[in-house]
């Protein structure tokens, strides 16, 4: 029988290799190796097993903040050194209650395995130098492998293969008084039960009097709740640490979380950071109050072109109607009718189709009605010049050189755009970083260039009917457009000049509303600068849409020769 002294295996020592040894206080996990130490025997488990208990009994209570006790020998080193790594030691005393117990118990199995070995003994005189002289030492080892017996405290004493204890502990309260030392066993610890069930504590004993009346708290710092993660404090043990409250994007579920995790592109974090919800999808959509509103005042002015072509339609034959071309004014409100329409693709959900469709068509429809102002500005003009004699333009004047016109430039329009989409086409994408709490959902324009190539177009065709518009102002005919087209014509480009910066800087629903508000306020400026002074005329001065009015002027009013110069001339 040995005690482990410090730095030293019992059986490491040549010479006793041989020789049994019943360990009374060695834990060294060492001893488990049967092949370097075959005769060593412990009553004492190893320390590793100790170690799990003592553990589970801090998880149990739930501390960190705590003095170790160890025996001034290896396992007292080994256990301040290794075994708790993650255990900052505040206390270190070396102290051992039960040493005179073990060694009791350590006498106490040998002298089992010698009787059961001395009743082996029938043939042969039954005296203690018989046993010396008629057994080797080593055929001791299997009855010391079958010792199974209980102490007078009731501890069972047996060995498993490796020459181990069962691994049991009881957990001992001690407490001083004025008369000495009070020792109460509070509850235990069997390795052998299944986890959950390990650890056992009595509930009819007080474990915390009479020091304390209520639960003990030993943590340095408050548990982490969920949403919040650990930061360690410079210069303090591990266990020591202050709660640090997720940032935006991460969440933390459980207490005392060492790291935050990142929520999903597709998810943020809740005010609380302890889970990941979905973001907010951000687009422009009929629920929205804008949505809604930019949707009505669409539908709205659809209805009113609508309605000025029926008014158009009933009133054709009067010289306000007939004098401006009804075939090109036609086809201007029908283009601007779909115009205000097409802004209704850019509300709702963006998908792949609505992408293309909706700068596709509005391009190619508001190319038409520019078109059609240039077409009958043009008109004007070589009318007007085509009376002077032997002029050439007699053969242009008519319907022909307009519909010509409007297909030419409505080709270019189209020859873009077919561009646009076999080079590098709108499509539908999510902008999942501008903004932690939405995912920004839009059309984007694939190719930039030939976006604002289709913007040029129209700015192009603006200017030229803006020029165009500004020579023929001045003709003599009180039913001359020039005047109203080169104020549409400025009220288009203030509003397109003013829409780049602001779709540049806007994000989200708000960057589709711009482009919608650029639609309708472009084409609400020429319906309102054009067709809405004819209705005026017609139904609150229909006396200045006379015939007889318009013939008496007519070596003035040029417009009158216009008019039945084209009708001639169609």
């Amino acid at each position: 029988m040995q005690r482990a002294q410090k730095h030293q295996v019992p059986g490491s020592t040549p010479g006793i290799i041989l020789h049994y040894q019943i360990s009374y206080s060695s834990e060294n996990p060492i001893l488990n190796n049967k092949v370097e130490f075959p005769y060593v025997y412990r009553i004492i488990s190893n320390e590793l097993s100790e170690v799990d208990a003592i553990m589970s009994m801090f998880k149990y209570f739930g501390w960190n903040w705590v003095g170790l006790i160890v025996s001034d020998d290896d396992y007292g080193y080994r256990a301040r050194n290794e075994s708790f790594d993650d255990i900052d030691l505040v206390a270190y005393e070396t102290f051992d209650f039960r040493i005179s117990y073990r060694i009791y118990t350590a006498v106490y199995t040998m002298a089992h395995a010698l009787h059961e070995l001395y009743g082996t003994m029938t043939s042969l005189p039954k005296s203690a130098e018989s046993l010396h002289v008629y057994f080797k030492q080593w055929q001791l080892n299997a009855l010391m492998r079958r010792v199974k017996f209980r102490t007078t405290s009731g501890d069972e004493i047996n060995f498993e293969n490796n020459g181990d204890q069962p691994v049991r502990y009881d957990i001992l309260k001690y407490y001083f008084f004025r008369l000495g030392l009070k020792i109460i066993k509070v509850g235990s610890f069997d390795a052998s039960k299944s986890d959950g069930n390990q650890l056992f504590f009595n509930n009819s004993t007080s474990l915390w009097e009479p020091y304390f009346s209520e639960f003990v708290y030993s943590n340095c710092s408050e548990p982490c709740i969920p949403g919040y993660r650990k930061a360690k404090i410079e210069g303090k043990p591990s266990c020591c640490y202050t709660c640090v409250q997720c940032a935006d994007g991460e969440m933390s579920n459980i207490t005392d979380a060492q790291n935050c995790m990142k929520c999903s592109k597709y998810e943020k974090s809740n005010s609380g950071r302890n889970s990941c919800i979905p973001r907010n999808l951000n687009y422009l959509s009929y629920e929205d109050q804008l949505g809604a509103t930019l949707s009505f005042i669409s539908i709205i002015l659809s209805i009113m072109c609508a309605v000025i072509l029926g008014i158009f339609r009933k009133y054709r034959e009067t010289p306000i109607v007939r004098a401006n071309n009804q075939y090109l004014s036609c086809l201007l409100l029908i283009s601007l009718m779909l115009c205000f329409l097409s802004s209704l693709l850019f509300i709702g959900r963006p998908t792949q189709i609505c992408c293309i469709l909706q700068q596709v068509i509005f391009g190619i429809v508001f190319t038409i009605s520019l078109s059609s102002l240039l077409a009958k500005t043009l008109t004007v003009i070589i009318a007007f010049n085509a009376t002077k004699p032997g002029s050439k333009l007699k053969k242009y004047v008519g319907t022909q050189l307009s519909i010509i016109l409007i297909i030419v430039c409505s080709l270019g329009e189209t020859v873009i755009s077919a561009v646009w989409l076999a080079c590098n086409p709108p499509f539908a994408e999510a902008d999942t970083l501008s903004d932690p709490d939405y995912i920004f959902l839009f059309c984007y324009e694939g190719s930039g260039i030939l976006f604002f190539c289709i913007i040029g177009y129209m700015g192009t065709l603006a200017l030229l009917s803006f020029i165009v518009a500004f020579l023929a102002k001045d003709f003599p005919d009180r039913f001359n457009e020039a005047k109203n087209i080169t104020f549409s014509m400025l009220v288009f480009c203030s509003v397109w000049v003013t829409f780049v910066p602001a779709y540049l800087s806007s994000k989200g629903s708000r960057m589709v509303a711009v482009e919608i508000f650029a639609i309708l306020s472009s084409s609400a400026g020429l319906l309102g600068c054009i067709f809405i002074p004819k209705c005026y005329i017609i139904f609150l001065r229909p006396e200045r849409n006379k015939i007889k009015k318009h013939r008496y002027k007519m070596e003035c009013d040029f417009q009158h020769f216009i008019f039945f110069f084209v009708e001639k001339h169609s």
